[in-house]
């Protein structure tokens, strides 16, 4: 990309030290999504959505590998208690496990209707799971099949695994997209990225993310805590200060518990998503459009 503008880190004092360079690590991908950081592995897995496969970036020797192919474009991942990937799989329509390379369903359905396309998830500290179910794999061609939205609407549900219940529990939320817990667990932030296009109610768009009061396992006091000006809200991180990582057109914007920005790390392209990771779980890894990139931080995520 020799005439787009190169990364740069605005404000974040404390986060990020100044004068560190964001780094392009790999290119050549249509829309990066869904990265994780595998400890086990000293590796990063991402979706390229479009071209159907699963990427892996490994720091040791700087390869990137292809993990896998027609891999019913996977989306969003995150580790289970156990460290096992739990990913969302648009092309399947369900949340499965990937566990040393054998992927074995999570959930697949609700009250008897498929979910439309499982986007991002995140494990609580209970091992209850949690994702969002917008509809880009059945009503976007390149990111899964076509299909009906056979609850006619887009929630974020909780999976008990060991009780076998899944139920929504997050139903206002217009095109349900990111999530993450703060660091004690009692708020959940959800990003809506209905201003994308993507909503179910045509006229209605929004590009926020909202936060909710977490009592026992319900979701309460729902309210919008960010609004993005650039695009929308896409993946989400919250550091162990309780602050906000968020992907957006412009990049990664940052913000503080009360919704306050404290800076930007602007890239050349639009991101989806982002992961902390690296040896001390404080290097940023964003999957931008096209291209993996990586910052050294001084933050950590609250889920590790």
């Amino acid at each position: 990309m020799p005439d787009n503008p190169a990364p740069v880190v605005e404000g974040l004092a404390g986060l990020i030290d100044s004068g560190t360079e964001v780094e392009r690590l790999w290119t050549g991908a249509i829309w990066s999504e869904g990265p994780v950081w595998l400890p086990d592995l000293r590796a990063v897995r991402w979706s390229d959505i479009p071209n159907n496969r699963i990427l892996q970036f490994h720091v040791d020797d700087g390869r990137t590998i292809i993990y896998s192919e027609a891999a019913e474009f996977t989306n969003g991942r995150t580790l289970d208690r156990q460290g096992r990937v739990v990913q969302c799989s648009h092309g399947r329509r369900r949340v499965e496990r990937d566990h040393d390379g054998e992927v074995t369903p999570i959930v697949e359905q609700w009250n008897g209707h498929r979910f439309n396309s499982p986007n991002d998830v995140i494990v609580a500290r209970n091992g209850s799971i949690w994702f969002t179910d917008p509809a880009y794999g059945i009503t976007i061609p390149e990111e899964g099949h076509p299909g009906e939205r056979e609850y006619r609407d887009q929630y974020v549900f909780r999976h008990d695994e060991t009780a076998g219940e899944t139920r929504p529990v997050i139903m206002d939320v217009e095109a349900p997209n990111g999530l993450a817990f703060s660091p004690d667990e009692k708020i959940i932030y959800v990003a809506d990225s209905s201003g994308s296009g993507t909503g179910l109610h045509p006229g209605i768009g929004n590009a926020h993310i909202r936060a909710y009061d977490l009592v026992d396992g319900r979701c309460k006091n729902g309210r919008t805590v960010i609004t993005i000006a650039d695009k929308v809200p896409d993946g989400l991180r919250v550091d162990t200060a309780g602050n906000l990582w968020t992907s957006t057109g412009y990049g990664v914007g940052v913000f503080d518990p009360a919704g306050r920005q404290l800076g930007a790390i602007r890239l050349p392209e639009t991101a989806a998503n982002l992961c902390f990771g690296g040896p001390d779980g404080t290097d940023v890894y964003i999957a931008a459009t096209t291209s993996l990139y990586r910052v050294a931080t001084n933050a950590r995520d609250a889920a590790a």
